[in-house]
């Protein structure tokens, strides 16, 4: 039996797992990696510690599984959309402001570049319509243009090769300097569609002064852009290959952005026949992936544009299908940091050590408590006094307004863990009707929405995943193979073995099975007058910074 090794790159850790060609995880390794805040709004990160823990992670996945090298077909990679800076001899360039070495990356969820993107937007050029209409910080013209503006000498000048850090893998893989059309069409303003038009915009970056990316056929940012799962190369490099205990030569996929080789590995999924249910086309299935920010990933088959949700893009997931990309930033890590800067949280971190569970399932207990103890219907009406706007790092969709800010209204002088435990809850149930708002926008657009699938570590949580169900209404499918991610990049390099005829058919077959969760309908009244508040919420903060301003 064939097998594909996946790597994740994720944004505190490297994660590499064997998957069997049923899409059966045989074996994990994961390894830690640093960030570096060095000032507010600033994160960075090391391509050399980066590639350090992709190699420990695949000897150890590979010895772990008890699978021989030789029985290993092709390699996929996805990482998250953060910037790797590299000199001419492919040495890093430091990204950060005060010269320290090693930090080449810039990762996705820096922020520094708000003053670039600010001025971007104002170009309203007509490569933003497939952004939204509003290109985010977190993309990377805005960082570009920062670095140079602000370390011209230091990096920009140094700076020979740009890669988004997926790329970045591929080229340490097997030392192509290919570029996977999805990460450049996402998050590179790179056109591709059937209209024709395909390709980087000089005008563009003349107009934002990145006219210098455009010298030897924009060498610096790619010349060769292949779709996701072409093989990359001429496959594992012998130098590779040596460090991980491979075989030379193995195929290795063009890669993707982490959210969408989770949206690969989920979007082939079927239910189970214990529910009666007809798993509508693949146009309608909305992938959330959530972990530390919530990507919602749908495709269709014409060109759909949604004001503040990110693309159309073509083929970023499968062939000659537009993706559209609905998101919240530092989802994941608002509800730790909620939890963690709380009181109580230490009363709960041990109540969790001592029974050797998530800190999550203590406090799920904590709300079904108090749930029967206030004969509540539900434990969701727990927060009818407690409302939360969750844009604590901005909004990415629908709003596209980096400068908004978190809001909690219904505070109380209360400080013990049931209180933490209802404030946890209502920011569950703030991130849901996010992506409520973000599903109402693209449904406005003609987007067809049936059903949700869920990926990422965030689908461990029951309330989590029962929250999402119920505040959207829809039914939602949750993959028996918890781990979608590391499978869709798996995917990528079963389709580069030329072991499946294409990407669609590594996804139908190594998708596997998974469970149906249905909504409850006595939540219905509840959660619509909760988003009411909601929407409210937004109105309000906008009026006060009107007042301020």
């Amino acid at each position: 039996m064939p097998y594909y090794l996946g790597v994740d790159v994720g944004t505190g850790s490297v994660r590499s797992a064997l998957v069997s060609g049923q899409g059966r995880v045989v074996s994990i390794a994961t390894k830690s990696i640093k960030i570096w805040s060095p000032q507010t709004n600033h994160y960075e990160q090391s391509s050399k510690n980066v590639w350090s823990a992709v190699v420990e992670t695949v000897q150890r996945a590979l010895s772990e599984s008890g699978i021989d090298k030789e029985e290993i077909h092709g390699i996929g990679f996805d990482a998250t959309c953060s910037l790797v800076v590299l000199d001419k001899d492919g040495a890093s360039v430091s990204v950060n402001s005060s010269g320290s070495t090693g930090q080449d990356i810039m990762m996705w969820m820096d922020h520094r570049a708000e003053d670039q993107a600010r001025r971007i937007n104002a170009t309203d050029h007509d490569v933003l319509k497939y952004v939204g209409g509003t290109i985010s910080l977190e993309m990377q013209a805005p960082k570009l243009l920062w670095l140079k503006e602000n370390l011209y000498s230091t990096c920009w000048s140094k700076a020979s090769h740009l890669f988004d850090l997926p790329d970045f893998l591929t080229w340490k893989a097997t030392g192509s300097l290919s570029r996977s059309l999805c990460s450049l069409i996402c998050k590179w303003n790179y056109q591709a569609g059937d209209h024709g038009n395909s390709g980087w915009s000089e005008d563009f970056f003349t107009q934002i002064s990145l006219e210098d990316l455009v010298g030897k056929g924009y060498s610096r940012i790619g010349t060769d852009v292949k779709p996701p799962g072409s093989p990359c190369g001429n496959g594992l490099s012998q130098h590779a290959a040596q460090e991980m205990g491979l075989v030379e030569g193995i195929p290795v996929g063009t890669s993707m952005i982490d959210a969408h080789a989770g949206a690969l590995g989920c979007m082939g999924c079927i239910p189970r026949s214990e529910v009666t249910y007809n798993l509508p086309d693949i146009t309608s299935r909305l992938v959330l992936v959530c972990g530390t920010s919530t990507c919602h990933m749908i495709v269709n088959e014409k060109e759909v544009f949604v004001p503040g949700v990110w693309g159309p893009f073509y083929s970023s997931i499968l062939p000659g299908l537009w993706c559209t990309e609905g998101g919240q930033s530092s989802t994941g890590k608002l509800i730790d940091f909620i939890v963690q800067s709380h009181p109580a949280y230490q009363e709960v971190k041990t109540a969790a050590q001592e029974r050797n569970i998530h800190e999550h399932d203590v406090l799920n207990e904590l709300l079904e408590k108090q749930a029967k103890q206030k004969n509540l219907q539900s434990l969701s009406e727990l927060t009818r006094d407690l409302h939360i706007w969750p844009d604590f790092h901005g909004n990415r969709s629908p709003l596209a307004d980096p400068t908004l800010k978190g809001m909690i209204c219904g505070l109380t002088l209360n400080c013990d863990m049931n209180d933490l435990a209802v404030k946890y809850l209502a920011t569950i149930q703030a991130i849901a009707y996010g992506t409520q708002h973000i599903i109402q926008e693209m449904r406005g657009r003609g987007l067809d929405i049936s059903v949700i699938y869920m990926c990422g570590g965030l689908r461990k949580n029951t309330v989590y995943l029962k929250t999402q169900v119920d505040v959207t209404g829809l039914p939602l499918i949750l993959p028996d193979e918890e781990e979608s991610v590391l499978v869709g990049a798996a995917m990528l390099g079963a389709c580069a073995s030329k072991d499946f005829p294409s990407l669609q058919s590594a996804m139908e077959t190594m998708g596997g099975r998974g469970t149906i969760v249905l909504p409850s309908a006595t939540e219905s009244s509840y959660h619509k007058k909760k988003f009411w508040v909601f929407l409210k919420m937004v109105d309000d903060q906008q009026k006060y910074n009107s007042l301020m301003s």
